[in-house]
C-alpha cells in the first residue's frame, strides 16, 4: 500500500477545523519579501493575487478617525492583522489573533501591539465581552471598529489571514532552523495530543514541527512572552530561507497558498510602497498590555488595566503623529 503523503493527507482533511497558533505576520511579510526581491513574473502574479484578495471595508477607504485618506510611502499608517481559524465557506468565526501595527514614514519604524483574544471590551452596538467576538458578530468591519473604539487609534488598513498556508509555506521552503529553548511535546495540526516532540537545541523543523514550535504556550514558563520570542524566530527563519536561490522556484505555489487564505484592503501599489520598511523587520518594537485574569459568571476574561490602555493608545498615536493624546472616554 502506497503511504499517503503529508500534502495529500492535508488536502483530504482540509475541511476539518484546525486550531493553529502562529505569528500572523509571517505570510504577509513573506509576500512583501518576495515582491521586493524577485522578478517581473512573480510581481505580476502577486499583483493578481492582491487584486483577488482585495476587499474594501464598508466604511470605505478612510477611517472615520481620519480627516483624509492616508497611504503607505506617503503617510504614517496603521494595520490591523486579524488571524482566524475558519473552514472554507464559513461565514462566522472568532478572531484568534489581533495585532495592531503602526508604521512611521520618517524613520521607517514599526510598533506592534498584540491584543489578547480574551480581552474584555465593549463591542460597539452590542455589549461588553471578549474582543474576539467582534469578528463573529460583524466580521472584519466590526473587528476594526471595536479596536478603534477601544484604543482611540485609527485603523487604516487590515489584513485577514486564516492559518492553512503556514505548514505549506514552511514545507515549500524546505523547513526552518530554530533554537528550541527546552524539550516539549505539542499537538499536531489535526489536534492529536502529544503528537510532536521537539528537543532542546538547534533544530531544523518541517511545517508540522514549526507549527508546534509557535503554538505551544502552557509549557513555557514565560507564557505568551516565550511564545512571542519563538514566533519571531520563525518569522526571521522564513524570511531568510525565502531569500535563498533554492526557494525561488517554489514561490508560485507559496503565493497561491497565501492568496487563497488572505483578504485585505491593501492594493498592490500599497504593498510596493512598503519597501522602505523591509529593513525594519528585525527591529519591530513589540508592545504589550498590562492586565489580570478575571472570571465573571464562570467565564474567563483578560482585563486590561486602564492605565495600560491609555499608555498604549498614546504610544501608538504618537508614533502615527497624531497630536491629540487625550484620555479615552
Amino acid at each position: 500500500m502506497v503511504k499517503e503523503s503529508r500534502t495529500e493527507k492535508r488536502k483530504r482533511k482540509k475541511g476539518k477545523r484546525r486550531k493553529k497558533w502562529l505569528w500572523i505576520l509571517t505570510p504577509f511579510l513573506l509576500l512583501l519579501t518576495i515582491v521586493l526581491i524577485y522578478g517581473v513574473h512573480l510581481a505580476t502574479k502577486i499583483a493578481d493575487v492582491t487584486n483577488e484578495a482585495h476587499v474594501q471595508l464598508e466604511r470605505g477607504e478612510t477611517s472615520e478617525m481620519r480627516v483624509e485618506p492616508v497611504y503607505p510611502g506617503k503617510d504614517n499608517f496603521s494595520v490591523l492583522f486579524i488571524g482566524v481559524d475558519e473552514r472554507e465557506g464559513e461565514t462566522k468565526s472568532r478572531s484568534d489573533v489581533l495585532i495592531l501595527a503602526t508604521f512611521n514614514k520618517d524613520d521607517h519604524s514599526i510598533k506592534m501591539l498584540s491584543i489578547p483574544r480574551d480581552s474584555r471590551v465593549e463591542i460597539p452596538g452590542y455589549y461588553t465581552t471578549k474582543i474576539n467576538t467582534a469578528h463573529f458578530l460583524g466580521g472584519v468591519d466590526l473587528a476594526v471598529e471595536t479596536v478603534e473604539a477601544f484604543l482611540d487609534v485609527p485603523v487604516d488598513y487590515y489584513v485577514k489571514l486564516n492559518f492553512d498556508a503556514f505548514i505549506e509555506i514552511v514545507d515549500a521552503i524546505g523547513g526552518v532552523t530554530v533554537d528550541v529553548p527546552f524539550t516539549f511535546t505539542e499537538m499536531d495540526s489535526e489536534d492529536n495530543a502529544d503528537a510532536i516532540t521537539l528537543y532542546e537545541g538547534t533544530q531544523h523543523l518541517d511545517g508540522e514541527e514549526a507549527l508546534a514550535f509557535v503554538r505551544m504556550r502552557k509549557q513555557d514558563p514565560l507564557g505568551d512572552f516565550g511564545r512571542n520570542e519563538r514566533q519571531k524566530q520563525v518569522i526571521k527563519a522564513i524570511i531568510e530561507e525565502s531569500a535563498t536561490f533554492s526557494s525561488i522556484t517554489k514561490y508560485d505555489d507559496i503565493i497561491d497558498s497565501i492568496g487563497e487564505n488572505m483578504t485585505t484592503n491593501f492594493t498592490f501599489q500599497n504593498i510596493i510602497a512598503l519597501h522602505p520598511y523591509a529593513s525594519s523587520i528585525d527591529s519591530i518594537e513589540s508592545l504589550k498590555f498590562e492586565g489580570q485574569d478575571t472570571y465573571i459568571d464562570g467565564t474567563y476574561y483578560f482585563t486590561i488595566n486602564e492605565d495600560s490602555r491609555l499608555e498604549m493608545s498614546n504610544l501608538l498615536k504618537e508614533h502615527l503623529g497624531i497630536e491629540d493624546t487625550a484620555a479615552v472616554e
